[in-house]
């Protein structure tokens, strides 16, 4: 029997970014809203990649290797909720094209490669909250960080006493 891991492509939120969402989200949202996620945790998913063998992963790794994409901005400018699924989230107005790209790019490779992917359009966001079920009061606007996005990488997701923890395995440089 192959071991697999759950894996998944994304972008990490520099360390001053994510510091101004966790005190932004802390003076937002009340305790009662839902379960924050972990500061670490922080991060804008490109593709979801499910339980992955070895050699799946080797030949996703060897996929991201070969991308050429030029670095981009990203302005996280929008705040949402989705009930049903009890997630509060931050985005953005606008995605930018780069970011698009990239995620509809990674797609295509974990699709290649046995991924399933959803059929859904991608919404580029960070998970504020979980198990935000009940109706949650939006702040009016966000401060609407920016952040220039140079690289992504390939996590893993590990649980550990009924919580996650999202372990980078690998990155990439956009160049």
């Amino acid at each position: 029997m192959t071991s697999t891991r759950r894996l998944f492509f994304a972008i990490a939120l520099p360390d001053s970014v994510r510091q101004a969402v966790i005190d932004w989200r802390a003076a937002r949202f009340p305790y009662e809203a839902g379960r924050p996620v972990a500061a670490a945790n922080l991060h804008i998913t490109l593709a979801f990649l499910g339980e992955v063998g070895a050699g799946k992963e080797q030949a996703l790794r060897a996929a991201a290797m070969r991308l050429q994409q030029k670095p981009f901005t990203l302005t996280l400018d929008d705040c949402g909720h989705w009930p049903g699924s009890g997630v509060v989230w931050l985005g953005m107005k606008r995605a930018p094209r780069g970011l698009l790209q990239l995620a509809q790019w990674l797609r295509a490779q974990a699709a290649r490669n046995g991924c399933y992917q959803s059929p859904l359009p991608y919404h580029p966001h960070v998970t504020l909250l979980r198990q935000a079920h009940q109706a949650v009061a939006l702040p009016s606007s966000t401060p609407g960080w920016e952040m220039a996005v140079g690289s992504f990488g390939l996590y893993a997701s590990l649980f550990d006493n009924g919580r996650a923890r999202y372990m980078l395995l690998d990155s990439w440089p956009l160049a």
